[in-house]
């Protein structure tokens, strides 16, 4: 009998103990997984309050390599997990102590404790058989079998198709070469120093994403879900071009690392960034140590223009061609916002640069 191409089905069930002493041998960031420590201690703790007072927890899917060989197993580990991994931090958090009860827990049986605040050590010592309850609950998880990699993104995607998930997560679950080489610009040291937006739901591969696709196409392109998800769900059979793309936006990134400072208050809009990587692309290595100090000054310019329009809107003073980046800048994505703000930015560095350069030729 032909072997099915995913075969999902009720691991022996274990309590929460027995998952915690083996946390070491789970992959809690498969490529298609969300990003880890969404959820705020609040939720973290009404987790741990659902399971202490006896509610059920939804099953939790992992691929299950305790059975054989398998090419998805890349880490060597028993276990990845495919859908529960913010749970499952929940659970290993309260374990090591990083997690505590909610402040307004109540335990159902008994009303009268207090154990607000109190964490899994805490429960030991004052309430040993909470702590056994909490230890001992018994975690339903589905072990999903399968040696092809798109029928467990699929199968992410499916899990989480009634939660809100980005278009970047999406994405980044999907089939196809693009995936993981969106992830492997991401993990250039730009995403990792220079940025200062939030990473949480996949904004660096969604920036990743856009970048790549200029890069792929050679020019500026339209950016919105549509797009990008068209783009990632392009053939292997281009897999070179994609690749030279790949290289191209890593040494770009590798410049705009040199360019911008650590934690950079001028990268704190993943909407930006784009248009700063194309006008940067677009410029001379000459004119580079000027970029940022431009940049800076730039936005001031806007900041007071802005100021000036809400205070004085007939005011003779107002830069129509600031409020224009404005007006492009509302709408992020579109192609024609992105040609027009590279546009003005060049304008504008034009007349910064060239009298800078200019002094040093005559130095």
């Amino acid at each position: 009998m032909a072997q099915k191409p995913i075969d999902v089905r009720p691991m022996q069930v274990h309590t929460l103990r027995w998952w915690f002493n083996r946390r070491t041998e789970i992959d809690m960031s498969p490529p298609y997984q969300r990003r880890g420590k969404l959820w705020s201690q609040t939720d973290q703790g009404y987790l741990i309050d659902s399971i202490i007072n006896g509610f059920d927890m939804p099953k939790l899917y992992m691929a299950d390599f305790t059975l054989g060989d398998s090419p998805l197993n890349k880490k060597k580990l028993n276990y990845a997990i495919i859908d529960g991994k913010q749970r499952l931090e929940a659970i290993f958090d309260f374990f090591t102590g990083q997690v505590t009860l909610n402040e307004d827990f109540v335990l159902l049986d008994d009303p009268s404790a207090e154990l607000g605040g109190l964490g899994l050590k805490d429960l030991h010592a004052g309430y040993p058989h909470v702590a056994e309850r909490f230890e001992e609950y018994e975690l339903g998880v589905m072990s999903v079998i399968t040696r092809e990699e798109e029928r467990v993104n699929d199968l992410f995607i499916r899990l989480n198709r009634s939660k809100p998930l980005t278009g970047a997560e999406v994405r980044n679950a999907m089939k196809g070469p693009v995936p993981e080489l969106i992830r492997q610009v991401a993990q250039h040291e730009f995403f990792t120093s220079n940025i200062k937006f939030s990473i949480q739901r996949g904004d660096d591969l969604n920036l990743a994403a856009k970048v790549l696709s200029f890069e792929y196409f050679e020019e500026l392109r339209s950016t919105k879900k549509i797009d990008l998800d068209e783009f990632v769900s392009r053939p292997s059979k281009i897999k070179e071009k994609l690749e030279l793309a790949t290289w191209n936006s890593l040494d770009m990134f590798e410049r705009m690392s040199d360019i911008f400072l650590p934690s950079d208050n001028l990268l704190a809009s993943s909407g930006l960034v784009p248009v700063y990587y194309w006008f940067i692309k677009g410029r001379k290595e000459n004119e580079y140590p000027y970029i940022r100090q431009f940049i800076q000054e730039f936005e001031r310019e806007r900041a007071a223009n802005r100021e000036l329009i809400r205070t004085d809107p007939e005011s003779t003073k107002i830069i129509q061609q600031l409020s224009e980046y404005d007006q492009y800048n509302r709408s992020t994505n579109d192609l024609r916002s992105h040609r027009e703000r590279v546009s003005i930015l060049n304008a504008r560095f034009d007349k910064f640069v060239k009298p800078r350069l200019a002094w040093i030729r005559k130095s």
